[in-house]
């Protein structure tokens, strides 16, 4: 059964901590900065111990995940976001207290990237719906038209509607600009359409970043085909996007989940735009419709849910209707 926490409202508190990697150096000025913005958006802040940013994570994994638990099972708290992704947050799986968790009123995880390992148990195992959305560092930067914040999705059961935007943006480093509200425009982008003329399914959204879920595809915590069998009689929408590795590990990957049954009730598969490299045989395009194009179901590239802001939060678990018919390109979630 899915479960959607409360409503977020000004006033309510969130919880920052580092299930992955910390915060050091230049970088603190910005969490900083994005607390304080949360603060001033009327939220109150409270910031974990486990942000120790020198090493490749937080700190040991026992205690991230020990934070990560108190701060989901705090009645007080209403949502959790880390500053940022990652490497290694499957290290923290199997030490988190999920007998706690289960026990404890649902409360909203945010976050992307190496977050993806985390959130996608917390749907599939405990049925909590969670938000891969904008990390803190991004959370500041301003939606562009079309597209919604992480925190507009989360105030409401919706309908939350949000369109291809046609931006591909860029961040602010650090040296440039720690208080940048604004993504700085790169290019322009649209959708595409794979497998159909045009398309209007309905679906369980569920995914996340697959470098990072490759690795518990197939473990209980990871297990997206019992996830659709549970919810057969609505249908997946699975989406799916590159971080970094080259177009034949993302191929490889990629085979994996489908392997796994990651595809086996999809109705149609999100791709995300990426920067990731191609290999020298096979672009990244290619090494989707290699190993996803023998399903037989519609793909939809290029959408605004990864590495290549802005971002299109996508609520894991949130029942959406998505649409690609001529200039409609559209996705619709519902929190129920």
């Amino acid at each position: 059964m899915l479960t959607f926490p409360p409503p977020l409202r000004p006033g309510d508190r969130i919880g920052v901590t580092s299930p992955s990697s910390g915060v050091h150096g230049p970088a603190a000025a910005r969490i900083e900065f994005c607390e304080d913005w949360l603060r001033k958006a009327g939220f109150e802040v409270v910031v974990g111990r486990v942000m120790d940013g020198t090493g490749l994570t937080a700190g040991p994994a026992a205690a991230r995940a020990a934070e990560l638990t108190a701060m989901l099972c705090d009645p007080t708290i209403r949502c959790v976001i880390p500053p940022w992704g990652g490497e290694t947050a499957i290290d923290l799986l199997d030490l988190l207290d999920w007998d706690a968790l289960a026990a404890a009123e649902p409360t909203w995880l945010v976050g992307f990237s190496d977050l993806s390992t985390v959130l996608l148990p917390f749907t599939t195992r405990l049925g909590w719906a969670t938000v891969h959305g904008d990390n803190l560092a991004d959370t500041p930067y301003e939606a562009p038209e079309g597209l919604l914040s992480w925190l507009d999705v989360v105030a409401g059961p919706g309908p939350h509607v949000q369109r291809d935007s046609g931006v591909v943006a860029g961040w602010w480093g650090f040296e440039e600009d720690v208080r940048a509200t604004q993504w700085r425009r790169v290019g322009e982008g649209r959708w595409t359409l794979h497998g159909a003329e045009s398309l209007h399914v309905t679906g369980r959204l569920v995914g996340g970043c697959v470098e990072t879920l490759c690795n518990i595809a197939g473990t209980p915590y990871g297990d997206v085909a019992a996830f659709g069998r549970e919810h057969a009689q609505d249908g997946l929408i699975v989406y799916v996007e590159a971080a970094e590795d080259e177009a034949a590990t993302i191929c490889r990957n990629l085979h994996g989940l489908r392997l796994a049954g990651w595809f086996d009730h999809a109705r149609a598969v999100l791709v995300g735009r990426t920067a990731a490299p191609d290999h020298p045989r096979m672009t990244q395009r290619e090494a989707v419709l290699d190993a996803l194009g023998r399903l037989g179901i519609p793909i939809v590239f290029d959408v605004e849910i990864g590495h290549v802001p802005p971002h299109l939060p996508l609520v894991n678990g949130a029942l959406a209707t998505l649409t690609v018919d001529g200039d409609t390109r559209e996705i619709r979630q519902l929190l129920r």
